[in-house]
């Protein structure tokens, strides 16, 4: 799996997951643009975010099957909130031959201001060729021992405001 921002602007933050050997990646059917919780159940591309100094972080969980998810934590895994979005992100998932590609437009004012420290993730769940189905889970680093998107470990990248030309 590789991630990376692709366009950052005033008003928006766009994402984009590409998955590789994506020929048994099994992906939520369509449920339009909404809320929901426990998309991690599922395949699903994850962004947290938080100010260089503060333990406070953004979650979002977003779905290929459009729905999302948003949550404010005063600290580690520690008061959780739903966070509010001015809008819906926008979210295309694109699969061909061997290979998916999900996209995240958000939007940026609903999200804390920059600079940032952030995690990309994902939980990509497959189907073996004995048909369990099975969960990996992608970050651009983990902490020592079981995934866990929360840990200060994770939030491995680093994102400043763009400059004014």
């Amino acid at each position: 799996m590789e991630a990376a921002i692709i366009g950052l602007t005033g008003h928006w933050l766009r994402v984009r997951w590409r998955v590789e050997g994506a020929g048994s990646v099994l992906v939520p059917p369509f449920a339009g643009k909404g809320r929901a919780d426990g998309l991690w159940q599922e395949t699903c591309f994850e962004l947290f975010v938080k100010k260089p100094s503060e333990a406070a972080y953004t979650e979002l969980n977003l779905s290929p099957s459009e729905r999302w998810a948003a949550y404010d934590f005063a600290d580690y895994r520690a008061g959780s909130a739903n966070r509010m979005m001015p809008r819906h992100p926008d979210c295309t998932v694109r699969i061909g031959p061997g290979m998916m590609l999900f996209d995240a437009a958000l939007p940026l004012g609903g999200l804390p201001p920059l600079p940032w420290r952030l995690g990309i993730s994902a939980v990509i769940e497959e189907q073996a060729d004995d048909g369990a189905r099975v969960k990996s889970y992608w970050a651009l680093e983990h902490p020592p021992g079981k995934a866990d998107f929360h840990s200060p470990a994770c939030f491995a990248a680093k994102l400043a405001p763009p400059i004014a030309a």
